[in-house]
């Protein structure tokens, strides 16, 4: 069985095999740019190991799994847009460099030749992947316009926040599962059931993020530690500390969270010591074994040998590892 870095680079391989400037080079151009500048290949990975479960012929779910990182690369064209980022991957955002009429055109043909490579499996299955491709991607939408409307209104509850995460992260994740499980030859149930199994996987993975960005080491997390809260952005350490807080804490949360000449060290300090004082962190960390540990329990039901599912299985209990 390949591991994750085997299947990263295979996803990188099939980039380098698929890498072609046409014309005209105005569209194509930043399409490459965006989708050659590295990231984790976490999704497309997910594709090939959904696949692994069930069979050894991960090729055939190399193209597939190609169109989903084009498909999330398409997201991130659009949100970079919308968030007016100017770095990406250590790198300009492709409307930086060039323009925003370019970047919303080649995010436009990366969505389209996504379906286009996605469409390259067997035509028995076809019909079953592209339902799954096509009511992940209307949801990821969902999901961004939900985060969107959650900036401009005060109060957001924790349930409203995890069907977010939920649409615009975790069901990525688990529709990649389920299309590879199904490119594999897996039983519909099966695949279903490995669908559920990328959306506790992908609820944990967003939480573990939202942790690390405030809790984290900068030196592994691969980011500055204190941007979302820098970026008064409703997390759930966020939302829980608004729900357990005193008024003398709820009164500074308000008071950093909608002033805008601060300090940012002393505002980063300040919030992580009210989420400390009300606990947040242990909320945080428990509540992504809750989802991690759930996952655990949806692989072990997957009816396939104990070595087919060792990947998924570190990748899962990493999660935990990472924040404890």
């Amino acid at each position: 069985m390949k591991n994750i870095d085997d299947l990263q680079a295979l996803i990188d391989e099939e980039i380098r095999r698929q890498y072609r400037i046409l014309e005209p080079r105005e569209l194509y151009e930043p399409m490459w740019y965006a989708l050659s500048n590295g990231g984790k290949r976490l999704r497309p990975v997910f594709v090939l190991m959904g696949c692994q479960l069930f069979s050894d012929d991960i090729r055939r779910a190399a193209l597939p799994a190609l169109g989903i990182e084009m498909f999330h690369n398409f997201t991130l064209l659009h949100d970079d847009i919308m968030d007016k980022a100017f770095m990406r991957r250590n790198l300009p955002t492709v409307h930086v460099k060039w323009d925003v009429n370019r970047a919303i055109l080649s995010g436009d043909a990366l969505a389209i030749q996504s379906n286009i490579f996605i469409a390259s499996c067997d035509k028995e299955i076809l019909p079953d992947v592209l339902r799954v491709f096509n009511t992940t991607a209307l949801q990821v939408c969902e999901g961004q316009q939900y985060d969107l409307n959650f900036e401009r209104i005060e109060e957001v509850s924790v349930t409203e926040y995890l069907n977010m995460i939920r649409l615009k992260t975790a069901v990525l994740i688990a529709g990649s599962l389920e299309i590879g499980s199904l490119i594999g030859g897996a039983a519909p149930q099966w695949a279903k059931r490995v669908y559920d199994l990328g959306d506790m996987i992908g609820m944990a993975f967003q939480l573990q993020d939202d942790f690390l960005d405030t809790f984290g080491n900068p030196e592994t997390f691969g980011k500055n530690i204190g941007g979302d809260i820098l970026a008064n952005k409703k997390t759930f350490l966020l939302i829980k500390a608004r729900e357990l807080a005193d008024t003398e804490q709820l009164n500074l949360l308000k008071h950093y969270y909608s002033s805008e000449d601060f300090n940012a060290e002393e505002k980063i300090g300040s919030v992580k010591k009210i989420f400390r004082d009300l606990e947040i962190d242990k909320m945080t960390v428990e509540k992504v074994h809750e989802y991690s540990n759930k996952a655990l329990s949806i692989l072990a039901e997957i009816p396939v040998d104990g070595s087919r599912k060792v990947e998924l299985e570190k990748f899962t209990r990493n999660l935990m590892d990472r924040i404890r």
